[in-house]
């Protein structure tokens, strides 16, 4: 039994030998059996490797995103803001859009350099392939960065930019609004009969001005295209507001026309009558008192007379719906029988001073002397002696009044009443001058 053993120990001692014999060119060979302890190093390289380029991938795209909303924000800024502090921040952009490519163009060679799912790969090119992913990543994280510190230096212009931009819409919008209710006042007024021609055309031509506005203010700017959209507005709403004045316009020339037809009737009728008054000037007061006033009644029938012409011209233009010329010719009209009127009512109101006058003079004298009296205690207020500025017309003044007094009582039987009237009412125009230079100077 001893020997057995002894036998069997031998054997096992024999055999063992050879079965690691055997087993070592399987272990080289990689075939069959069990991965080799140096494959399972490339593996875990390969996988970092790959864990760089997928880093490197997620900063790429972070890069990327954040470079185009950067791109907006700019179209933004260059749209609405046209200051020196927008033109630096565009410049500054531009120069990180060089940065930015340059890091692209190394991540791109780093990822184009390296196949990491190649058979073949060993461990220095997975090594090689993860130190070059990594620096690739490292560059487009610090170009990230330095991209976001940007965008927040830039966030007062973009707000400021965005709120300009907001303005953008709701003006273009009332620029639309306006034309659309222009159109429709337009059609209004041309059911109604009227032609509104010029309006039309006015209308018509700020068609370019929508078709800029629908462009939008990418092409124009922002400041400029809420310009245009006002403009539009504005000139819309007049357009909108004269055609719907037409009815009213066209009333209100008609209610004139009438007016004045009536007026100019009631001048005729009343010239009529100046011819008896000026009868009467001429036979109580002296030829000073009335010889101006002697073409009264010629002048006022010329006048009326050219004052129905015009009204019939007025009423032409208004028939043609030329309210304009319509509008012009009755306010030339208004004016002229507004003239007529002063000089037809002249004599009447000549002989009542006249009268007036005649009956006492001393009244016409009195009222005078108390003009110059006030003016005199005005400059002497708060001073011992007047300024010789004020003093002298007042002076003047005095002795003006004194002369035209004279002149009257050494008129004799028939005074020159006219002339003393203008020439008290001259002196009373002269201090009034002074007292309107003393009240402005303190």
């Amino acid at each position: 039994m001893r020997a057995r053993r002894s036998r069997r120990r031998r054997g096992l001692s024999l055999t063992l030998p050879l079965l690691l014999l055997a087993a070592l060119p399987a272990a080289f060979s990689g075939s069959g059996g069990a991965r080799p302890w140096w494959r399972g190093r490339v593996e875990n390289l390969r996988a970092a490797a790959q864990e760089a380029k997928d880093g490197a991938a997620a900063a790429f795209y972070e890069l990327d995103m954040a470079q185009r909303d950067l791109e907006i924000a700019l179209e933004t800024i260059s749209a609405a803001d046209d200051s020196p502090a927008a033109a630096r921040a565009a410049a500054e952009f531009s120069a990180f859009g060089e940065r930015i490519d340059q890091v692209s163009h190394h991540y791109i060679a780093a990822v184009d350099a390296h196949d990491l799912d190649a058979e073949g790969l060993d461990a220095g090119a997975a090594d090689r392939a993860r130190a070059a992913l990594l620096m690739a990543q490292s560059e487009l994280q610090k170009v990230k960065a330095d991209l976001d510190a940007f965008a927040a230096r830039i966030a007062p212009l973009q707000e400021r930019a965005a709120s300009q931009l907001a303005q953008v819409t709701p003006a273009v919008e009332r620029a639309r609004e306006a034309l659309r209710a222009a159109t429709a006042a337009l059609d209004e007024a041309r059911a109604a009969g009227f032609g509104a021609e010029d309006l039309a055309a006015s209308l018509a031509a700020l068609a370019p001005e929508l078709r800029l506005l629908n462009e939008g203010a990418g092409r124009h700017g922002v400041k400029p295209t809420i310009r245009r959209a006002e403009e539009v507005r504005r000139r819309a709403g007049a357009i909108a507001a004269e055609a719907a004045r037409l009815p009213r316009l066209a009333a209100e020339l008609d209610r004139r026309l009438a007016s004045l037809r009536t007026r100019a009737e009631a001048i005729t009728t009343r010239a009529g009558k100046v011819e008896p008054v000026l009868s009467e000037l001429r036979r109580r007061f002296t030829v000073a008192c009335w010889q101006d006033l002697q073409r009264v009644p010629a002048q006022a029938a010329d006048a009326v007379c050219r004052a129905e012409e015009m009204l019939t011209e007025a009423r032409r233009a208004r028939d043609e719906q030329r309210f304009a010329d319509a509008t012009a010719t009755l306010t030339g009209v208004q004016e002229l029988l507004g003239r007529t009127d002063e000089a037809v009512s002249e004599p009447g109101e000549r002989l009542r001073r006249l009268d007036e006058v005649s009956f006492d003079p001393k009244r016409e004298i009195e009222r005078t002397r108390f003009v110059i009296r006030d003016a005199q205690r005005l400059a002497m207020a708060g001073r011992s002696i007047p300024e010789p500025r004020h003093a002298r017309p007042l002076d003047a003044a005095v002795e003006r009044l004194d002369r035209a007094v004279a002149e009257l009582e050494g008129g004799g039987r028939h005074p020159d009443y006219w002339r003393f009237l203008t020439e008290t009412e001259a002196v009373r125009s002269a201090v009034a001058a002074v007292v309107e230079e003393i009240r402005a100077g303190r």
